[in-house]
């Protein structure tokens, strides 16, 4: 058995390779962004084959910094940006199209026309999941409208659909391998959640046929082998993101949750064995488990977090380095009655708008940058806060701790401000890396680098943890300004 575990993460701004040994110590990491377009309003996509060249840059080139040979890896894992689509050539291997990323609302009309077909139950039901444009459905159906021939050439088994995991183990095997995991299956607003299968009616609603879509595995087993050069090595482990950092935050049994500060926020509750029907809002999706018995997860999807800080940066100018956000912030005691309400592609859990869009509200003459700054952070533990409330109604459990991973969890402003305005204790581990380890556990326990999940969670260790010390008025009176601000920019008025 080799010494390492390599763990393979690709996100929607970068693709990253990250190096484990077995005490869970992160050896080496290397990333290369990835480029998005925006050819339209509303309109999100990224090169295929630039995310799969960047992910195997990067591999290659941590082993080769890391001195460390293809013989001592004992598998690899994958984690990805879920609900992203694919379609590709069978025989080329070559995309037909550019990647629709999770984020883009081109679909919000195909929707629509579910809702009006009386498919809105259904799908809540089948999938767990709520109509609309964020999952793969619809973005398969668009693609196949508007590539002429498709359709027919995938009914025929020319056309492969894959998210961004089965484009990078299609790829990575040589095109010997066209699977997903039940994890990312699960976001697809195709995949019955209950039964373990693709659902005939909405593939039929859509038009979708099935020979397209991929065996689908348990998250950590065998998905083949990696074809690099001079080796082979055994992928044994594969998650959508968040599913993967539920696991790598250890959070295996019921009522465990952590939150991811990505490019949006991403919070999860493990309910084990029971499949959680929300009425407030949330997702019921598939955990990642080590075998073929279905775990449970509830989630709260945000879909602008740390997004908002690039956007202060890239965008407005505001900024230099998204590490200067937190210094900013601390410049003025308040946002002065600034909100930023980040609703770039509508608003997610648990509003789920596809027509809503952003805005600053408060503005006055006595209105700074720092003002503005702080306003945006604030509204990453906002929104975190709204999921949050909706996991505690649809579970009748308190959230008195959460666990934090992800880049912006490294922000102590925005740890403190969130501790503060959700009155819950926050803990951050030491491994931040949170998805790329779950990714590394699910293949190492599949191949015996480590034992069991017992074991990982007896070496995790804690960073920080912030513990809330805003009182209890101010912190009711700045809920209320954020859900005025809110209630501004939804498309339609509250029900």
């Amino acid at each position: 058995m080799g010494a390492y575990v390599l763990a393979l993460d690709q996100g929607t701004a970068s693709s990253r390779a990250l190096l484990f040994n077995q005490e869970q110590h992160v050896l080496g990491i290397a990333q290369k962004e990835v480029s998005t377009r925006y050819p339209q309003e509303g309109w999100v996509e990224q090169d295929p084959m630039e995310i799969y060249e960047s992910q195997y840059t990067v591999m290659m080139e941590l082993l080769k910094k890391q001195r460390v040979s293809l013989n001592e890896i004992t598998a690899i894992g994958l984690a990805n940006q879920r609900e992203t689509t694919i379609l590709w050539d069978r025989q080329t291997g070559r995309p037909l199209y550019n990647a629709i990323l999770w984020q883009c609302r081109r679909t919000a009309p195909l929707v629509d026309r579910l809702i009006r077909d009386g498919l809105g139950d259904p799908i809540r039901k089948t999938t767990g999941l709520v109509p609309d444009a964020y999952f793969s459905g619809t973005k398969i159906a668009w693609l196949l409208d508007h590539l002429e021939g498709s359709r027919a050439r995938a009914r025929r088994g020319e056309i492969l659909f894959g998210t961004v995991d089965t484009w990078l183990i299609w790829n990575l095997s040589g095109g010997e391998v066209h699977a997903t995991d039940y994890t990312n299956a699960s976001r697809t607003m195709l995949y019955n959640i209950h039964t373990r299968q693709w659902d005939a009616e909405l593939l039929a609603a859509l038009d979708i046929p099935q020979a397209m879509l991929p065996e689908v595995k348990p998250s950590g087993s065998f998905f083949g082998m990696a074809r690099l050069p001079g080796a082979a090595l055994p992928l044994a482990g594969n998650a959508g993101d968040q599913q993967a950092a539920l696991f790598g935050q250890c959070c295996f049994t019921p009522g465990e949750v952590k939150n991811t500060y990505g490019t949006g926020c991403f919070l999860l509750m493990h309910t084990g064995n029971r499949a959680v029907a929300s009425q407030n809002g949330l997702l019921t999706t598939l955990a990642a488990g080590l075998d073929d018995q279905l775990q449970y997860a509830l989630e709260g999807s945000v879909f602008v977090g740390g997004a908002v800080i690039k956007w202060l940066r890239d965008e407005l100018g505001l900024i230099s380095l998204s590490e200067q956000a937190g210094e900013y912030a601390r410049q003025v005691p308040n946002t002065g009655g600034v909100y930023l309400v980040p609703a770039f592609t509508g608003l997610g859990a648990p509003h789920w708008d596809m027509y809503a869009r952003g805005a600053i509200l408060g503005i006055s003459r006595g209105t700074t940058r720092a003002h503005i700054i702080r306003a945006a952070e604030e509204a990453i533990a906002y929104q975190s806060l709204e999921v949050m409330q909706a996991m505690e109604k649809d579970t009748g459990i308190p959230l008195r701790v959460l666990k934090v991973d992800g880049g912006a969890s490294g922000d102590d402003f925005l740890m403190r401000f969130q501790a503060d305005i959700t009155g819950a204790v926050i803990r951050r581990p030491v491994v931040r890396e949170t998805t790329a380890l779950g990714a590394a556990y699910l293949a190492g326990i599949t191949r015996g680098f480590w034992r069991d999940a017992e074991e990982v969670r007896s070496q995790r260790k804690e960073d920080a943890t912030f513990t809330p010390r805003m009182d209890r008025p101010t912190r009711e009176a700045l809920i209320a300004g954020w859900r005025q601000a809110v209630e501004r920019v939804r498309s339609s008025p509250q029900a």
